[in-house]
């Protein structure tokens, strides 16, 4: 099977705007608050993530590296990842995009669908691991003595559960610093929305979004937020306990008033941005009759 011909081809027939009429039509299986997740014919037994950010193939280059140095950083910090591979699709226009291929593991073993069919004793036990995989990062970092920081988002989403393996999924942006410096530049992340717009995504975006997943007491608050958009309030009590019989000495214990609190505000910035992206969808395929680059969710409910 020749991956990147498949990938050219996809990338040949895709309509971004509109993926059901693309020649070869994607199967979505997920979104992220940055792309998406789908599947193609081809390429079966991977989930694949499409990066269309990068004006040549040379910053793709420089993407990728830094993608697999953090995969290759998690993997130093005990956190098991699916097997992957990335490609460069490169058909002569702009953007060049980067996909990354993960070995497609079991849908309902995703956390936030495997949690459905189990009993809270069994959803504890699953959440205290949780929480020991993201632990494993503030002990790298504290070993590494800042030379190496990893940042991780441990929402339940990005956790597959299978067998008594448990898999992180959520690499596809590699944020962690050398030395206190920022190795990824976050400007791309802000093309899909309207240039004129993007200030206000820089002062919550950049400010807020990619510090707190340095923050070890963020990345647990985040953690038990995201229950709210799972619907599953009813465990967030259960889940403060079990950060907070887990976190660093010297941090302050979360409260359900600190949960509410981060939710509200992360609610914002992403339905903010979210609005900016569709906004320049419409800009783009509407009214200047271009062609537009990302696959975006429908209404998504918060």
């Amino acid at each position: 099977m020749d991956k990147i011909k498949v990938l050219k081809e996809f990338e040949k027939s895709l309509v971004s705007h509109n993926p059901e009429n693309s020649g070869i039509k994607p199967e979505i299986i997920g979104y992220g608050e940055i792309s998406i997740i789908f599947k193609i014919p081809g390429l079966e037994g991977f989930a694949l993530k499409r990066l269309p950010l990068f004006n040549a193939k040379e910053e793709a280059l420089d993407y990728e590296e830094k993608y697999k140095k953090y995969c290759n950083f998690l993997k130093e910090a005990g956190i098991k990842l699916p097997d992957d591979e990335t490609f460069i699709v490169d058909i002569g226009r702009i953007p060049v995009s980067l996909y990354i291929a993960q070995k497609e593991l079991p849908s309902n073993s995703i956390g936030n669908k495997i949690i459905s069919d189990m009993k809270k004793e069994a959803i504890k036990e699953f959440f205290e691991r949780i929480v020991f995989e993201v632990k494993k990062v503030w002990d790298f970092n504290k070993k590494n003595k800042e030379k190496i920081e990893l940042s991780i988002d441990g929402q339940l989403s990005n956790w597959v559960l299978v067998g008594n393996d448990i898999y992180f999924i959520d690499t596809s942006t590699p944020l962690f610093r050398l030395n206190g410096v920022e190795q990824m530049d976050p400007e791309p992340l802000l093309k899909s929305a309207p240039g004129f717009l993007r200030w206000i995504l820089k002062l919550f975006f950049l400010d807020d979004v990619m510090n707190r997943y340095y923050d070890e007491r963020l990345v647990y608050m985040d953690f038990a937020a995201n229950l709210y958009k799972e619907k599953r309030e009813d465990l967030i009590s259960m889940t403060i306990e079990i950060i907070n019989s887990n976190l660093s000495e010297n941090l302050e214990k979360i409260t359900r008033k600190d949960v509410d609190k981060y939710y509200k505000e992360d609610k914002l910035i992403w339905t903010l941005f979210l609005s900016f992206r569709k906004l320049d969808r419409f800009l783009k395929t509407k009214v200047f009759r271009k062609r537009y680059e990302f696959i975006l969710p429908g209404k998504i409910e918060r």
